[in-house]
């Protein structure tokens, strides 16, 4: 036998979503006639992958979703959309690389599995391989870099597919799939029906990493919106009781005992009551991952069956400040999920832990019981009854744990490689918030992004490192958009001459006084300790930026600009803030979208295009903004604010003309939004 064919049923085309974990479902069983192609080739072999096959069979399965995929315990649905086929192909584009060089060609090791002895003393007599994942870091369709997985079993629909291996001569198993139009029925069940644990779409666990400032937290704070969070900070000193728990001293009221004969009795006052003293006493305190497991397993007894419970969030800020395998200890095995999202290795609980448990569990019933005992029916008889008695730790699978890294920490511990495939990885890139945010240095303001991707390009030169570049958000403008010269030199300054440049030197011209001598640290204050604002702005000029004056506008001709006094004059809306007045009309935009949560994006824009059109492109959705491409730099003529997943945009462009401020005044003040206006004194 040279050659074999496979007709693929739906157990063996189990897709997998690209943030599936890498235990069970790993498995491509065959019929045991096929043994006879493999048994003198040991228990591993060589299989080879051709991308235009698998590209085609990729394709393929896009062109037949939505359909129904079994996963094991897990039924998902996959419907087709363009970012699905983008990343699959991106994936492939990645798998299919050397050296960074494309190839036709790769390669992978399958292990073949028969005659396995079981934990509970069993044979499986049936002939499969396993190991079928493979690590591949691809960038999706939103620019993200993803580590992600491949497996054979993406590239297989159940009733249209046939698997080809054949052994070349060159002793490698050459893997090819073809598919047919019409699905044929191999007689066999599908196992669609069997189970009620379902899997959710999200990874659970995730880690988010990038440089300082890129906004990570601020992701996973919206991505939790409305969600149970429970957050917690690794640093240097964390430890596993600080992280699970332990037993610590308490003050605790007890009742005072006193002697009576050979009895020792309560004491009480002469009213009756009991005499009461606060003791020291001892109690297990659960920290931060104990009380989301709880809160977890908790949610499950409120789930109906067949219902996923909700979602419980760990969030771990900065997880390699901490060294991850003293904080976690055993709990390192429970990483490992299933594709139920279940831990595929439960562990046993230690005593203190357990009776802890036991109080907090001990009553809560799970109506989802039997599907999840079905997973662990070879090791358990009755698995989630250990878990509630406390004798058995299991993470379910509505207990999500996502963390932060910040790549430029100095004070780190290294994560091991078994740790790290344990988690997903975000990464955040460096980009424009459009904030809007400026910084302001000797009564002149600088655009932040504008430094950012002047500062960031010398970051890169100089250390040839991603790593030491600073995001957005790594410093933070107050109410009025602006980061102060203090603000920048305690923060950006400090950390650029302290933890980024000191082990390079200051040669650069940025680095220069006026004498020409590089800029001391200390030269960025003066004799009161306030910032040096003239050498704020040197700073910031040697960069190359120029001044940006938002309260000119740049729709005026250059006559008009000359003939015409600056106009310094701020605003304030309901009696707060200090606005200039290109910023006034998106500040009350987006105070009405605050004032009003259950409005859309469009009624939001109804409701403003009843004022008149004060300045070209006033308010826009997002679909005329994206297609209005009669204006030159709209980016920096718009504000942009979000409105239920959607944007709008209102122009800051065209206030500065003469009247503008008192027509929109008229606006606002016809309509009963309760909002209002006006400039703010001088002696304000």
């Amino acid at each position: 036998m040279d050659e074999i064919v496979k007709h693929i049923n739906d157990t063996n085309a189990s897709y997998r979503q690209l943030s599936a974990g890498d235990a069970k479902n790993t498995d491509l069983f065959l019929d045991n006639e096929h043994y006879a192609l493999f048994k003198d080739s040991g228990e591993q072999i060589t299989v080879r992958y051709n991308k235009e096959n698998l590209s085609k069979a990729i394709l393929f399965i896009a062109s037949i979703l939505p359909r129904k995929f079994d996963q094991s315990s897990i039924h998902c649905k996959i419907s087709y959309s363009k970012d699905f086929v983008t990343d699959q192909l991106a994936l492939l584009d990645a798998l299919f690389k050397e050296n960074g060089i494309p190839v036709e060609t790769t390669t992978q090791i399958w292990n073949a599995r028969k005659d396995v002895l079981q934990k509970n003393g069993k044979v499986d007599s049936r002939f499969y391989f396993n190991g079928l994942i493979k690590e591949v870091a691809f960038t999706d369709h939103s620019g993200m870099l993803c580590d992600s997985k491949f497996t054979i079993r993406n590239y297989l629909a159940g009733g249209y597919s046939d698997l080809h291996i054949k052994k070349a001569n060159d002793g490698i198993f050459d893997v090819t799939v073809t598919n047919v139009t019409t699905p044929y029925d191999d007689g066999k069940e599908n196992g669609l029906e069997d189970t009620s644990i379902t899997a959710y779409s999200l990874p659970l666990q995730q880690i988010f990493y990038g440089a300082p400032g890129t906004g990570k937290s601020h992701t996973i704070k919206d991505c939790t919106k409305g969600k149970d969070v429970i957050r917690t900070t690794f640093h240097p000193d964390s430890d596993y009781s600080t992280f699970v728990g332990a037993y610590k001293p308490t003050t605790k009221e007890v009742p005072v005992y006193s002697p009576f004969g050979e009895k020792v009795v309560v004491a009480k006052n002469a009213d009756g009551k009991p005499i009461v003293e606060d003791k020291i006493v001892y109690e297990f305190v659960e920290q931060a991952f104990l009380q989301a497991y709880i809160n977890a397993w908790k949610k499950y007894s409120e789930a109906e069956d067949g219902e996923q419970p909700k979602e419980q969030y760990l969030i771990i800020e900065e997880i390699n400040r901490g060294n991850c395998a003293q904080i976690f200890g055993d709990l390192f095995q429970l990483l490992d999920r299933n594709d139920a999202g279940f831990s595929d290795y439960p562990i046993k609980a230690d005593n203190d832990m357990a009776k802890h448990l036991k109080k907090a569990l001990g009553n809560l019933e799970i109506k989802a019981k039997d599907s999840i005992n079905s997973l662990y029916s070879e090791e358990y008889d009755d698995v989630v009854t250990e878990v509630l008695n406390g004798k058995v730790l299991l993470l379910p699978n509505n207990l999500f744990i996502w963390a932060t890294m910040n790549t430029s920490d100095q004070s780190l511990f290294p994560i091991d490689s078994a740790f790290k495939r344990r988690w997903e990885w975000k990464y955040i890139p460096i980009s424009n918030a459009e904030k809007g945010w400026g910084i302001e240095a000797n009564g002149n303001r600088y655009d932040w992004w504008a430094f950012l991707e002047k500062i960031n390009g010398v970051v890169c030169d100089t250390t040839s490192s991603e790593d030491k570049k600073l995001g957005y958000f790594f410093a933070k403008a107050d109410n009025n958009d602006v980061i102060s010269a203090d603000k920048f030199v305690g923060k950006v300054a400090f950390y650029l001459w302290n933890d980024v440049f000191k082990d390079y030197g200051f040669e650069n011209d940025i680095f220069k006084g006026d004498n020409g001598e590089p800029i001391a640290f200390q030269k960025f204050f003066l004799a009161d300790g306030k910032a040096n604002e003239m050498m704020v702005e040197k700073f910031l000029t040697n960069l190359g930026l120029d001044v940006t004056n938002e309260d000119e506008d740049e729709d005026e001709d250059e006559d008009e600009k000359e003939n015409t006094k600056r106009d310094l004059t701020r605003y304030k809306i309901n009696g707060n803030g200090k606005f200039p007045k290109r910023r006034v009309a998106a500040e009350l935009v987006k105070k009405f979208v605050d004032s009003h949560p259950d409005m859309t994006a469009e009624e939001v824009l109804k409701e403003w295009k009843t004022l008149p059109k004060l300045v070209p492109h006033f308010v826009e959705s997002q679909y005329e903004y994206e297609n209005n491409d009669d204006r030159a730099d709209k980016e920096t003529r718009m504000h942009r604010i979000e409105c239920h997943g959607e944007y709008i945009y209102v122009a800051t462009h065209g206030w500065s003309k003469p009247d503008k401020m008192k027509k929109l005044q008229d606006a606002i003040s016809s309509r009963q939004w309760g909002l209002k206006f006006s400039a703010i004194d001088n002696n304000d």
